[in-house]
């Protein structure tokens, strides 16, 4: 099975050949035609899913996975307001079907937060805060929030391997 993925980020690439161990997996620049900052797992999926239909129809592959990260709102539970997390999305498509799937969702802490709210982009806002240089294609804030007992790779991977339910399962 050849599968193309829609980024040149190794992290992405990683993360689709350890859910698809019997596969050959090809990173394929793609836009995602979202912000640079997707926010809101409306436009997080949205990214993920023009990703994936852009790497299929990049070439001659069987399946197009895309994945997106983001930041979403979701209400503090204390009535304060809403606190900002990061979220990460995955679509799969074989040109007729799509499966989604999310992985880890982890609160990002006040700090980071507000600089997101202001406007600024997580992985340079991380760089920033951790001192490091493109923690994207790194370990990932994933990494860095849980002391490195879920990676980025690891947090993505869980993410591919849910949108590839529907192409694994007969239920669906």
């Amino acid at each position: 099975m050849d599968i193309a993925v829609g980024s040149g980020n190794p992290v992405k690439r990683r993360a689709v050949e350890q859910a698809t161990t019997d596969a050959s997996v090809s990173a394929v620049a793609v836009e995602s035609g979202v912000s640079e900052q997707p926010y809101g797992n409306d436009e997080t999926i949205e990214g993920a899913v023009n990703r994936a239909r852009r790497a299929l129809d990049s070439g001659a592959y069987d399946l197009g996975v895309g994945i997106e990260g983001g930041v979403a709102a979701y209400p503090s539970g204390d009535g304060t307001g809403d606190d900002l997390y990061l979220v990460m999305w995955s679509a799969v498509t074989d040109g007729e079907r799509v499966g989604r799937g999310a992985g880890p969702t982890f609160l990002l802490p006040d700090r980071i937060a507000d600089r997101i709210r202001a406007g600024e982009e997580l992985g340079p806002v991380m760089d920033d805060v951790l001192g490091t240089d493109d923690i994207a294609k790194n370990e990932g804030a994933a990494g860095a929030f849980t002391g490195g007992r879920i990676t980025r790779t690891h947090a993505l991977e869980s993410a591919v391997t849910a949108a590839l339910a529907p192409f694994r399962s007969e239920l669906y």
